[in-house]
């Protein structure tokens, strides 16, 4: 792959023809972006800018991003914005479970901004959210998309007190990129979560991380990131490309193609994993519920 010395800041590459996509025309869309208008709701899909949701929404699905929509921490990839955030909203967790159910979703992902002003981090918000959707919609799949919350067992614990399925923390990069790619994010702290969470749930949850290809890492470092998810019994692993969202932010260096997605979950199938997406477009989110939850009772191995 190519070193961050080929890029420079304020330029980008030239879009590649395998991320380019046809916008939908399917009126699902303005459905979808008329009923978050309603209940005032915020997606990770519009703060994150993510390029894949015009599709998602045309299809109906979104990832819920609750506890406002300005972050505490400020990472060079992401465009959420950064700022002193608002108070948390009591109803919103009713809010994003009437938005699941009018949407009638099989499977849910929420997310969060991170919360460093909160003593939890957010955690207590989180919980009543899952357990929101949850009464109201019985039988879906809840997966959590969380921040790192410091590595507070107190934080991890209550959110896994409203037993989601799939816990995600993304490692976002390898090790060397981490002080660069994350703002206040540690490598081993991110590690050292999901290995938490797999050993407080063992068998009874299923753990997800994903990386950002495209930032200057090797293959050897993408390697040796998947491994150590593997050590720390994570499940599912997503890999997507890096797309700048704006100027301000870090620059890409490289486009993987697609045949390189291909490789490296063909290696991650060898390591053990669960599930693995790995494709140019994908994110941490995207096509989640592509993922099939076993029947009650079955474990993740």
């Amino acid at each position: 792959m190519a070193t961050a010395a080929e890029t420079t800041l304020n330029t980008r590459l030239r879009l590649p023809e395998w991320l380019r996509a046809r916008l939908p025309s399917s009126d699902t869309f303005a459905r979808t972006r008329s009923l978050l208008d309603e209940l005032k709701l915020h997606t990770v899909c519009e703060s994150a800018k993510c390029p894949n949701h015009w599709e998602c929404w045309s299809k109906g699905t979104a990832t819920f991003m609750i506890a406002g929509d300005r972050c505490t921490r400020a990472c060079g990839f992401c465009a959420v914005a950064t700022a002193k955030p608002f108070a948390l909203e009591a109803d919103e967790p009713g809010r994003v479970a009437e938005a699941t159910r009018r949407m009638r979703l099989n499977h849910v992902v929420i997310t969060a901004v991170a919360r460093d002003d909160l003593p939890d981090g957010g955690a207590e918000h989180f919980r009543q959210t899952i357990e929101a959707v949850r009464a109201l919609n019985p039988g879906i799949a809840i997966e959590v998309l969380v921040p790192d919350f410091n590595d507070r067992d107190e934080s991890i614990d209550t959110v896994l007190a409203a037993d989601p399925q799939i816990f995600n923390h993304n490692l976002e990069t390898v090790r060397r990129l981490t002080p660069t790619v994350r703002h206040r994010a540690t490598y081993d702290r991110s590690l050292n979560v999901l290995r938490k969470v797999k050993a407080k749930r063992r068998d009874a949850i299923y753990t997800k991380s994903g990386m950002m290809l495209g930032l200057g890492e090797t293959d050897e470092e993408v390697l040796a990131a998947m491994e150590d998810l593997r050590r720390a019994n994570c499940d599912i692993l997503t890999l997507g490309q890096y797309l700048q969202p704006t100027l301000r932010h870090l620059p890409v260096v490289e486009f993987v193609p697609p045949e390189k997605f291909l490789e490296l979950k063909r290696a991650a199938g060898r390591m053990g994993f669960a599930h693995v997406a790995s494709g140019p477009r994908v994110r941490s989110s995207y096509h989640a519920d592509e993922f099939t939850l076993p029947a009650t009772g079955s474990t993740p191995r």
